[in-house]
């Protein structure tokens, strides 16, 4: 048996491309707009919860909308704190997230977990459009990347236009966006519905995917996040902005790759949030690090040169 088997490999892609649309929602709210989102968490499982109650009255395809429409809700209420209330961002985040806890309950019949084995889902309509051996071992993973590289063309097509454009210069300079003549609290309020309603779409596929949803599903969400969209910064570097994109995505899969090869080692399940506070410390660190490298390779050489210099003069002496 191989170290990574082919059912790891296609588990690790499928959840790498479902948290892909978590790490794409903090590339609009994190990276464009600069402003730190912490209602994640409570928005995927907002997402998963609608998704999968949706699901269960039989509407799969109807539940990802759905899903996604949760999400712009959580988002245009975590913009009104910021922009109308003047609640700083991280704050707003949190109040939002901490709301959220219950509404979730709420949309789950005040139950901590909802059930859908034996309902239909995306998956299993997109699974039975075949037989063949390959598309029922495969069919999950090329519906997701067919939802995946959707979004991708949208949000470059949509950071292109008039109003994405918009959005990008709030992320940069506020007062200068505001100086001309574009309201910056219509644009982040914007930017935060459309980050968030990918977040909702994550929590909606991942319920379907796992078939339940559960109300400490999305804990730590905002981590895994960013460890994907740091890991896929340090890879592609800050390029075109369909590099940046695709590389916010295969960095969340990378990221899943990592913790499937810290299950093969039998890392406890416990200690997964340790290991995504340390791959996210070590993306951070990464271009210091690489810095001080590059820095004491060339401080020795410069002081081998020099000893080499003065040992060549005494000889000569």
């Amino acid at each position: 048996m191989g170290f990574l088997t082919p059912n790891i490999i296609e588990t690790a892609v499928n959840n790498g491309l479902i948290y892909g649309c978590v790490a794409l929602s903090l590339f609009i709210s994190f990276t464009i707009l600069n402003i730190c989102d912490l209602s994640t968490d409570g928005c995927y499982i907002l997402g998963a919860a609608v998704g999968v109650s949706v699901t269960i009255a039989g509407h799969p395809i109807l539940a990802i909308f759905a899903g996604m429409a949760a999400g712009v809700c959580s988002g245009f209420v975590t913009a009104f704190l910021q922009t109308r209330l003047r609640v700083p961002d991280i704050l707003a985040g949190i109040v939002v997230n901490t709301g959220l806890y219950t509404i979730n309950l709420m949309v789950m019949g005040l139950r901590t977990n909802l059930n859908i084995v034996g309902t239909d889902t995306v998956f299993s309509m997109f699974e039975s459009l075949n037989d063949s051996a390959f598309w029922q071992g495969w069919s999950d993973t090329i519906l997701l990347l067919m939802i995946v590289a959707a979004l991708c063309l949208f949000i470059y097509w949509f950071l292109t236009t008039r109003l994405g454009l918009s959005i990008r210069a709030t992320g940069d300079s506020a007062p200068m966006v505001r100086a001309s003549s574009i309201n910056p609290a219509f644009t982040i309020t914007v930017g935060l519905c459309l980050s968030n309603s990918f977040t909702g779409l994550a929590g909606c596929l991942i319920g379907q995917y796992t078939k339940t949803a559960e109300i400490n599903q999305g804990t730590g969400m905002v981590t895994i996040a960013l460890a994907s969209l740091i890991i896929g910064q340090m890879i592609f570097g800050r390029g075109p902005m369909m590099v940046r994109i695709i590389g916010t995505v295969v960095g969340s899969v990378l990221y899943r790759f990592i913790i499937a090869i810290a299950l093969r080692l039998n890392v406890p399940t416990q200690a997964f949030r340790l290991v995504s506070a340390v791959i996210v410390a070590i993306a951070i660190a990464a271009p210091a690090i690489r810095d001080f490298v590059r820095f004491s390779i060339r401080k020795r050489s410069v002081m081998r040169a020099h000893r080499a210099e003065r040992k060549g003069g005494e000889t000569h002496a």
